[in-house]
């Protein structure tokens, strides 16, 4: 006899539970929902459907490999960002919304008409890359990151969002010296800022899943900031803005960082984000 939805999730919810994934019922629906091809919502309207034998098996199939920790976005291959839906896999992180303060602060400094040349720094799946090109249809961008297989995710991502043509990716060490001087009017960047000590106290599901590379930065997690800023200041024309995310214990040593080039740098700030902790550093480039 064929399952109906609601003894399909029942059923999910019960072994992840038992697992002690985060967020049970949210994850058995979500898959669900991927393999009926339909929206959450769809399965509470349709809560007697039956499911056919191939669909049951590939629930099952991803309920299993989500009891062994691996994230959901993995499972689906994808993650929404900024109303946006985004190809991702086990080469890049899976984005965040605290991320998408970045987005939100450019938004209230450019026009959406406004054209200017933006770059990105440790871009993984392209998420404010093409985000930014996507909101500023004149606006021109390069996307950095180490990692090829990220690069090919984000290039992806770039494609089915009708922004390939505006963003040139780049694979480099994004602390090198990658661009003449002053070309950039906006610089954005997610980088590595995970502890060494914070990462051994991470959950499994990151741990073992997401790249360890776009997380940890060293001891205090700083060693990509403090080896980026020179490399901005040298990439930004005279006003361009720097915005970048960091983590949450962090603020005040980011400030620090930045003030030790206030002879460069003007309007350093620190924005918190919604659950009240420091997040998202801005500074601009002072006009000689």
């Amino acid at each position: 006899m064929h399952p109906t939805v609601r003894r399909c999730l029942e059923s999910a919810v019960r072994v992840l539970e038992a697992a002690g994934v985060d967020s049970p019922k949210l994850s058995a629906e979500v898959l669900l929902a991927h393999v009926l091809e339909c929206s959450r919502f769809d399965l509470h309207l349709d809560i007697n459907r039956l499911l056919s034998a191939e669909e049951t098996v590939s629930f099952e199939a991803l309920v299993e490999r989500r009891r062994g920790g691996e994230p959901v976005a993995y499972l689906v291959g994808s993650r929404e960002f900024y109303g946006l839906d985004f190809r991702v896999g086990p080469a890049v992180l899976i984005p965040r919304p605290e991320t998408e303060q970045i987005v939100e602060l450019c938004e209230s400094w450019f026009q959406a008409e406004d054209a200017f040349v933006f770059a990105d720094l440790g871009t993984g799946s392209g998420i404010l890359a093409v985000t930014l090109a996507y909101l500023f249809p004149h606006a021109r961008g390069v996307a950095v990151d180490l990692s090829p297989d990220a690069l090919a995710v984000a290039r992806a991502n770039a494609l089915e969002h009708g922004v390939a043509d505006r963003v040139r990716f780049v694979c480099a060490d994004f602390c090198r010296s990658l661009f003449l001087p002053g070309v950039f009017d906006l610089v954005v960047s997610n980088p590595p800022y995970v502890t060494d000590a914070e990462y051994g106290e991470v959950s499994g599901e990151v741990r073992d899943f997401e790249p360890r590379l776009a997380l940890t930065s060293g001891q205090d997690g700083l060693g990509h900031i403090r080896r980026v800023v020179p490399r901005v200041i040298d990439m930004l024309a005279e006003g361009g803005e720097f915005l970048f995310e960091f983590g949450w214990r962090q603020g005040v040593a980011v400030e620090k960082i930045l003030r030790q080039y206030d002879n460069e740098l003007t309007e350093i700030a620190v924005h918190k984000d919604l659950s009240g902790h420091d997040r998202v550093a801005v500074a601009k480039k002072i006009i000689a």
